[in-house]
């Protein structure tokens, strides 16, 4: 049940030692046959100013390939939807306090922390969360690009089309966390040890995400109620609003600029990324996340870009399992929106993924540290960071 497909080192290497840094995002190096000559061993940014600079003088051949492609990119779905990270990072070493100062904190702030203290007790309350040292959760995905549009064309496709897959994520508290995600043959593993968070596939080898140690995005889609509610906990309240037939409270946070300048990286600047989620009001639960994130990218003679991401995931079918509510379905949808200088070269792209949860269990024997190290062959070719 532990296997994985690569072998793990119990020396890690320093980060910005041998470790390329990961971009997040529609990363183009999910087109190995756009522009040709992507090397692993190129710097990450190299790549991408140079699959930007063929765009603009080659009248960009993205949209002209997406559009005639009838299928969805396996590589492409799984750059972006596979395993995203949480904009922030936080620690699932232990829960929330139960009795939080409010005393000179804004109203926003300590309805906050009453709404996150609701949602402890319907996920399964304090003492019983707290005695989670590990969970192991499997899952089936459905995953499509189903809508393409440039200035002059909309290319949209059937549900039906949609790749199958499947998941297996495991998390060991604290901070440590290993996901594999396979569609149509096409796979990602990404996966943190405390100290770095890394993802490897197959077209692209294996980097590690810049800045701060984050949680799986995946993870606070109501499978993991610690990870969710220490996220939350320091977010505002903002107001409330409808979702489906269930009125929620709205938190919101957003990361502050320090954050963002230690996550960009060379002509990629994160200009804002922030987080919602929306709490039922009559559960408790957390059944809507919504991020959104801003990239500027621009190199030396290259058409300023800009990288407008939104995941908006619902979060369905909470039941017990040994006591704890989870999540076991949802859907997200992602519109990757970019634009530049000319409004001809605009494009948005709407994906959307369908999760099922098959399989989660608690406190599994015989899970080690050694299983949430790095592979022995991270970053092996790529260029040394200075």
């Amino acid at each position: 049940m532990l296997s994985r497909k690569h072998s793990s080192c119990s020396a890690v290497n320093p980060v910005g030692e041998f470790l390329a840094p990961l971009w997040e995002g529609p990363t183009p190096d999910v087109y190995p046959d756009f522009g040709g000559r992507h090397n692993k061993r190129d710097k990450p940014w190299d790549t991408v100013l140079h699959w930007v600079k063929e765009q603009v003088e080659r009248g960009s051949k993205l949209p002209q390939l997406l559009l005639a492609n009838k299928r969805s990119d396996p590589m492409l779905l799984l750059g972006v939807l596979g395993c995203p990270l949480a904009p922030f990072s936080v620690s699932n070493a232990s829960l929330p306090p139960c009795c939080m100062s409010t005393k000179d904190a804004p109203i926003e702030s300590s309805c906050a922390q009453y709404i996150i203290q609701q949602y402890l007790a319907a996920t399964g309350g304090n003492k019983l969360l707290s005695s989670i040292k590990n969970s192991y959760t499997r899952g089936k995905v459905r995953m499509l690009t189903t809508e393409f549009e440039t200035a002059t064309r909309i290319r949209k496709n059937p549900i039906k089309a949609a790749e199958n897959g499947w998941f297996v994520l495991w998390q060991l508290m604290p901070d440590k966390w290993h996901v594999e995600l396979e569609i149509e043959g096409n796979s990602v593993q990404a996966g943190s040890d405390g100290k770095v968070v890394w993802r490897s596939t197959s077209w692209l080898g294996a980097h590690a995400a810049k800045g701060p140690v984050r949680p799986l995005r995946r993870a606070v889609q109501g499978l993991d109620p610690i990870t969710t509610a220490n996220l939350f906990i320091n977010a505002r309240c903002i107001g409330e609003k409808k979702i489906g037939d269930e009125d929620c409270f709205v938190l919101k946070l957003s990361a502050d600029p320090a954050v963002l300048k230690s996550r960009s990286d060379g002509p990629a600047e994160i200009i804002w990324h922030v987080l919602y989620g929306y709490f039922s009001q009559r559960t408790g639960l957390l059944v809507f996340v919504e991020d959104s994130h801003l990239t500027r990218i621009q190199g030396n003679g290259v058409e300023v870009v800009y990288w407008e991401t939104t995941i908006e995931s619902s979060v369905q079918d909470y039941r017990p399992v040994d006591g704890v509510n989870i999540a076991h379905s949802g859907h997200s949808v992602v519109t990757l929106f970019r634009f530049g200088e000319e409004a001809m070269s605009h494009t948005k792209t709407r994906m959307e993924e369908m999760w099922s949860i098959e399989e989660v269990a608690f406190n599994v024997e015989g899970l080690s540290l050694d299983y949430f190290l790095p592979p022995c062959d991270v970053g092996k070719g790529t260029s040394k960071k200075s």
